[in-house]
């Protein structure tokens, strides 16, 4: 939904006309030599209802789909071709927009350490009219300034920004040409090496000249204001680690986010107009995950950032601590992007609460009652006149574009140009601290941006995750659990075996085993710890399970005895404990490259547990699985010098015999087997694997993974 509104704001060929746009853009201006020159930078997205054009914007647009693909791949469908048409190409709807995008980044960054800001400037707010055919005069015919970076105060005539370095622009060049590298790399290989080279160089030049890179202005006073550029070194240096696995980037990025350890609008409740600009500091979450000597800090770091918000917010009925500067929504889409990443990394739920406010407050439950997302599905009231000019002229709302938002009534009372055109509908709720309208002469809380509207792409896709697992949970209350509440066995009406491998200091049947998984044609689940990722001997079946496309699942990190042998009803592990050894096991995992939602089933350690480790697991959004009581192959690590000792060939002959015994066989049956067993059992059942799969596939069986 929120692609409508990016494709609408495409400049070059945009497909919501059927038209093109800028096609003269532009000419080269404050370059010391070259200005005057005509430079092919057409493409990108306008900014908001006027046709500029920023880098600063758009980089972290781009970035923030980019984020939004990466942490949610599977939300996205191909519904449109590259132009924007209905149509498919194979490649999913949000990498043709994050394409879009930096194909005009790197026409805005055509050599090393030659960059460009800004398309246009102030020059452009001549009133509504639609960006083809656009009369704004820039002295050139059709053809607009380009804004060349200097590091140097910029304003071609008496109104200057304050401009103090590179880094800022140059940083959101290397993130995002970073990330785009490495999604699009199985995409188009070319195009990423490109982003590679792009990404590294760019990050060296914002090194050269440290400061930030602010927007130009010409006939106001009015710019971009942004003043820290400490966060978009910390996210360039964090994406260059991972394009080179160098880890000196990381202690560089680490750095960098000690200058700053919360984002300033957070701490002081205020900013001048994106004077703290990207909104939400998505390298403080990415450190907060690698495993490094200050990890810990920046977890910490994030929770003081959303603590001082909640400690504004704490005796607000909407428990909204934002501030309603202009663009509040801006900064609700960051907050709530903050706290779910806190909340993911850490376990912590201290600000659920406040994030599910904030979430609902641009659903909706504000003061005004109306959703902040133009033509948003499913509610009663939405932006209908937004200050656009596609709105005033042709009729109808920007769909999907999220709009700016409430400001203080002070900033509403001492702005000059904004008449309402329309009696106020929400007059009745606009007499305190911030006002809205929904209003085509309101720019100040009603103009949709591209950048807010893209900020929120992360969340809302995460949202739309979560019901995913939801609807997965209520399909799974078809299975059978046992006294304690775990699975054991998986919609007995199908005729289904989902063969199980868990292993933590063992592994040496693992190569056999993933090689005849390949060669049967079968996918299954598999179940590792902690341990198990730390072993450098392992590495590579990890990879080879990833890439074959099996399930990994947590199975605990130090493969702990949770419950009593002797009496199940005995926890042996504190709640705190039991956290702290799955947060663990998920991080080795993250490490490896699954991330925690692609892994929502959890087999104990020991396949040992009782009813509270099952209610645990369920408050961190996991599912408890077991192998079927009475297939027995879990007995498979038993050595000979044990008394329940069980051979290969009674553990096959029990298997078949369990089948046999059952009114419904295997259907829906978890066939447990280990990776690999103490050296002291010779008797590999592993070995039985193509047995297994030959045996119960003549019988008209399917084996899957969870």
């Amino acid at each position: 939904y929120l692609l409508k509104y990016m494709r609408q704001q495409r400049c070059g060929y945009n497909p919501y006309l059927k038209d093109s746009c800028h096609l003269h853009d532009g000419f080269i201006v404050d370059h010391p030599t070259r200005s005057g020159e005509l430079v092919d930078v057409n493409g990108g997205w306008h900014d908001a209802t006027d046709y500029l054009q920023y880098l600063t914007t758009s980089a972290n647009a781009v970035y923030q789909l980019l984020f939004a693909y990466q942490e949610n791949p599977e939300i996205f469908g191909d519904e449109h071709l590259a132009n924007g048409h209905e149509g498919k190409n194979g490649i999913p709807d949000i990498l043709d927009e994050v394409r879009w995008g930096l194909e005009w980044m790197v026409k805005m960054n055509p050599d090393s350490g030659f960059m460009f800001n800004q398309i246009a400037d102030d020059r452009d707010h001549v009133g509504f009219r639609l960006p083809v055919g656009d009369k704004a005069d820039y002295g050139r015919g059709d053809y607009r300034p380009v804004y060349f970076i200097t590091g140097e105060r910029q304003g071609l005539a008496q109104y200057k920004n304050r401009t103090t370095g590179v880094s800022s622009s140059a940083g959101k060049y290397a993130s995002s040409f970073g990330l785009g590298s490495q999604i699009f790399n199985k995409i188009d290989p070319e195009f990423a090496g490109l982003l590679k080279e792009k990404s590294i160089d760019a990050y060296e030049f914002a090194l050269t000249d440290i400061g930030e890179t602010q927007t130009a202005c010409n006939v106001s006073p009015y710019f971009y204001e942004e003043n820290n550029y400490v966060d978009d070194l910390e996210l360039a240096a964090w994406e260059v680690y991972r394009l080179t696995g160098d880890e000196k980037f990381v202690e560089e990025a680490a750095y960098w986010g000690e200058v700053e350890p919360i984002t300033p609008w957070m701490e002081r409740g205020f900013a001048r107009h994106y004077q703290y600009y990207p909104f939400v500091n998505l390298g403080h979450s990415y450190l907060s995950k690698h495993s490094h000597e200050k990890q810990d800090l920046f977890e910490k770091n994030m929770k003081d950032g959303l603590q001082v918000i909640f400690n504004r917010a704490e005796n607000d009925p909407f428990l909204n601590g934002i501030p309603f500067i202009w663009c509040s929504n801006n900064l609700v889409a960051a907050a709530i992007t903050h706290a779910k990443l806190y909340r993911e990394t850490s376990g912590d739920n201290t600000f659920l609460e406040m994030e599910s406010a904030l979430r609902d407050w641009l659903f909706g439950c504000n003061p005004w009652g109306t959703a902040m997302l133009c033509g948003m599905p499913g509610t009663k009231d939405s932006p209908l006149y937004p200050h656009s000019s596609y709105t005033v002229l042709l009729g109808g709302t920007t769909y999907g574009g999220l709009v700016d938002g409430p400001v203080y009534s002070y900033i509403f009372n001492s702005l000059q140009g904004v008449v309402l055109t329309e009696e106020d509908e929400y007059k009745t709720f606009n007499n305190g601290k911030a006002v809205y309208h929904d209003d085509t002469g309101d720019f100040s809380t009603n103009e949709p941006t591209m950048d807010g509207t893209a900020s929120l792409s992360y969340y809302l896709s995460s949202l739309e995750m979560e019901g995913r697992k939801q609807a997965v949970k209520k399909k799974i209350t078809q299975c059978v659990k046992d006294d304690e509440g775990a699975i054991i066995r998986i919609n007995p009406e199908e005729k289904n075996v989902y063969l199980i491998f868990s292993a933590d200091e063992y592994s040496e049947g693992a190569a056999h085993i993933l090689k005849t998984l390949r060669k049967k044609e079968v996918k299954a689940s598999f179940f590792l710890t902690g341990n198990y990722y730390r072993n450098p001997d392992f590495a590579k079946y990890i990879q080879q399970i990833i890439k074959d496309g099996h399930y990994i699942g947590a199975h605990s990190d130090k493969h702990l005895l949770y419950n009593s042998w002797e009496n199940c009803d005995s926890v042996l592990v504190s709640y705190e404990e039991f956290y702290n050894d799955l947060a663990g096991n998920y991080k080795e995992m993250f490490d490896a490259g699954i991330k925690a939602h692609e892994a929502p089933y959890y087999l104990p350690p020991y396949e040992w547990y009782n009813s509270t480790i099952v209610d645990w697991a369920d408050q961190l959004g996991l599912t408890i699985v077991n192998f079927t009581p009475g297939s027995g192959t879990n007995s498979d690590y038993t050595t000979p010098d044990m008394k329940k000792y069980k051979s290969s060939d009674e553990l096959m002959k029990g298997l078949i015999n369990f089948e046999q015994s059952q009114s419904n066989g295997l259907n829906g049956a978890l066939v447990l087997i280990h990776l690999g067993t103490h050296p002291g059992r010779k008797d590999k059942f592993y070995q039985k694997l193509k047995l297994i799969i030959d045996t119960f596939s003549e019988k008209g069986y399917s084996f899957c993974r969870l």
